[in-house]
């Protein structure tokens, strides 16, 4: 069984006439240690899908299985559970508590999780070990966003899941932080899942699923995922 399993997947907003089909049966399936990528134009469905993987969100109808585990049959205190160890979130915006040192933001999310990395440890390997004690506002979009994927990795998480995670950095700072994805995937063995709408980054994935108005209209495996340096657009 694949590691994840998203199978006819429904979620509705609204009813009668209003009633509006964000996902209108959406299928797909991502295997261990895959990086993932998600492509779809704004409003195709996959921020959408994103979030009823985290289970941030719960399908209407369909069935969502990540390593096994029936999310879209589970209640709300297993799905905190669920967020809370299983999954790492990275976001187009950083989410940073303003008042915490980069170590603190990270330490905040490790200290929830039972079997966390030391935060200090993780910040060294997104490349922010000098940056420990800076504070949000002293740090660059591209650091500020190193930050986010080390508080989201320190949690030690089995699925890795990123919206849009280079929406608001420049060409070369969104690269740097792609590449470390790839490399974090690579090296971790942790399955991520990419969201974005820059068709460019389809060669970088190890599967590539295509969504259009609620639906996967694609899906392939890539057996030769390019590294992000080799990848322009």
């Amino acid at each position: 069984m694949p590691y994840i399993a998203f199978t006819d997947v429904v979620r509705s907003y609204g009813a009668g006439v209003t009633q509006i089909n964000a996902l209108d049966g959406a299928s797909f399936a991502v295997e261990r240690g895959e990086l993932a990528v998600i492509l779809g134009a704004s409003g195709a469905g996959k921020t959408t899908a994103l979030n009823i993987l985290g289970g941030m969100d719960g399908a209407t109808s369909g069935q969502v299985v990540v390593d096994e585990r029936d999310i879209s049959d589970a209640n709300e205190d297993e799905l905190v559970l669920y967020r809370r160890a299983d999954v790492g979130f990275v976001f187009q915006f950083y989410n940073l508590v303003p008042n915490l040192t980069a170590l603190e933001n990270v330490e905040l999310a490790a200290q929830i999780c039972p079997d966390s990395f030391d935060a200090a440890e993780t910040l060294g390997k997104v490349g922010l070990g000098e940056r420990l004690d800076n504070f949000p506002a002293q740090l660059s979009g591209g650091e500020q966003q190193r930050v986010s994927i080390a508080r989201a990795l320190a949690k030690n998480p089995k699925l890795l899941l990123c919206d849009e995670p280079t929406g608001a950095l420049d060409y070369q700072t969104g690269k740097q932080i792609l590449q470390l994805l790839q490399d974090t995937c690579r090296r971790e063995h942790i399955t991520v899942v990419v969201v974005t709408h820059n068709a460019a980054l389809a060669n970088m994935a190890d599967r590539l699923i295509r969504f259009k108005s609620g639906q996967v209209i694609d899906m392939e495996v890539n057996p030769d995922p390019q590294p992000i340096s080799q990848i322009e657009w």
